[in-house]
């Protein structure tokens, strides 16, 4: 099945996906970091709590440059073994046309409010022209939420190119995605588009637009912010992960267990319902990997065992 090129409609809706995944977080931990220190490792394997078969726990980086995409030793046989890929969002709504429709009514604000509504005409500026500066005219942005608008703003992505062979980034849930339909096997969520895109509206607009301004204005250090990412993620370093994601300020305080750690507690009765079925290949970013109350963690207190395969020591 031929994936390389994806509508903008799909890449918006992708878009979305990385954002509610990447958001960085300030939470204050009630534990120091050295109790959940884990070995270099994005794969994982889970066995025990009367498990017949072993499934994995693949942690992804949304986006990274082409040139430095791989796959930890180990990764393709575990999905070869699998019966299904779940992924965060069932990715197969990004190619049904009514469901992209209906999930691109919700990214606009509700009660007639626009961007303008929320900044001084000093910072209305700078967002109006850094946007421009990109090609897109202010006018289509309008009514957006800011929040949607913040992953345009952080230019990791060029639209024009997407998410295909031209581009410079690649997506490790698409890349994931086309090898299992390739196969023939069943792709899965976590959870629904519709709930990923709801966050939003319990983050209010001004909140939402602070980040966006703060996301343009920082944007010339963004790149060395990606790069540093994409270091932590090649050394499959999940521990510095969550200590960068902790010591980020992004203006979201307040929001950290709901836009992650409520996630990560929601997905667990969901993944142990589809591992007592077959074995399941499950992709999430590796942010939601290690560190308290990561998924890691939550499935340990429900009576798995987490073993990283690169190291293949059990903890």
């Amino acid at each position: 099945m031929g994936l390389k090129i994806i509508s903008k409609n799909s890449i918006i809706i992708l878009l979305v996906f990385f954002l509610i995944s990447a958001c960085k977080t300030t939470k204050e931990l009630n534990q120091p970091f050295d109790n959940f220190q884990y070995e270099n490792a994005l794969l994982w394997e889970i066995s025990g709590n009367d498990l017949e078969e072993s499934s994995y726990l693949y942690g992804t980086i949304h986006l990274i440059e082409s040139d430095k995409f791989f796959w930890p030793t180990g990764t393709l046989t575990a999905l070869d073994e699998c019966e299904q890929i779940v992924f965060e969002v069932d990715l197969d709504d990004m190619f049904d046309v009514s469901s992209q429709l209906g999930l691109l009514t919700k990214a606009f604000m509700n009660d007639n409010k626009k961007l303008s509504d929320f900044y001084s005409e000093e910072d209305y500026s700078i967002v109006k022209n850094h946007f421009e500066k990109i090609g897109i005219p202010m006018f289509f942005l309008e009514k957006i939420k800011p929040m949607f608008l913040t992953v345009f703003a952080s230019g990791d992505i060029d639209l024009g190119a997407g998410l295909g062979e031209q581009s410079s980034v690649k997506s490790y849930e698409m890349e994931l995605y086309e090898l299992t339909k390739d196969a023939g096997k069943s792709v899965e969520g976590l959870e629904t588009m519709e709930y990923q895109i709801s966050i939003f509206d319990s983050i209010p607009y001004q909140v939402q637009a602070d980040m966006l301004i703060e996301t343009i204005k920082s944007s010339n250090t963004e790149d060395d912010a990606f790069k540093e990412m994409e270091n932590m993620y090649i050394d499959q370093d999940i521990n510095r992960m969550v200590a960068a994601m902790n010591e980020e300020e992004a203006g979201i305080e307040g929001y950290e267990d709901l836009l992650l750690y409520q996630r990560n507690r929601n997905w667990i009765p969901v993944m142990a319902k589809k591992m007592s079925s077959g074995q399941v290949f499950f992709a999430v970013g590796a942010g939601h990997l290690g560190g308290e109350g990561g998924v890691i963690d939550l499935l340990k207190q429900a009576g798995y065992s987490l073993i990283p395969l690169s190291h293949q020591s059990k903890i």
